[in-house]
């Protein structure tokens, strides 16, 4: 377990190289409907590297959603591949640089899985986090 864990924290820090210097398609993708959910909160970044509906949100709002995560995984898993690091280790070391980079008013998920509105302080962030 000990030596998983450890394995996880490094290919988490060797991604984390990789994520920071990725200039991802998803942000030259967003249109202003995903503009303004996030805006407003109705849209938040995840723990696991995928954005996440805020409360129910209606059809429209999941599938700008379900879009913008079927595209992050494709970049995720090619990263990844390059990495030599796994789909999920990849994703989660995402999600902490996204949930790191977030503003003052956008919402994330906190390592408890309740979502958090960002403050001008430090986002709270999952213990691995690079």
């Amino acid at each position: 377990m000990r030596q998983v864990f450890r394995r996880s924290v490094m290919a988490a820090g060797l991604v984390a190289i990789a994520v920071a210097g990725l200039s991802t398609p998803v942000m030259a993708q967003r249109d202003p409907a995903y503009e303004a959910a996030r805006r407003s909160g109705q849209i938040g970044e995840r723990m696991d590297g995928y954005l996440g509906v805020v409360g129910g949100g209606d059809a429209a709002l999941r599938k700008i959603v379900d879009d913008l995560n079927i595209k992050r995984r494709a970049v995720y898993a090619e990263k990844a591949q390059a990495a030599s690091a796994t789909l999920e280790e990849y994703a989660f070391t995402a999600g902490c640089l996204a949930i790191a980079r977030t503003s003052a008013g956008e919402k994330y998920q906190a390592p408890d899985g309740s979502w958090q509105t960002r403050t001008a302080s430090a986002p709270q962030r999952d213990s691995r986090c690079p």
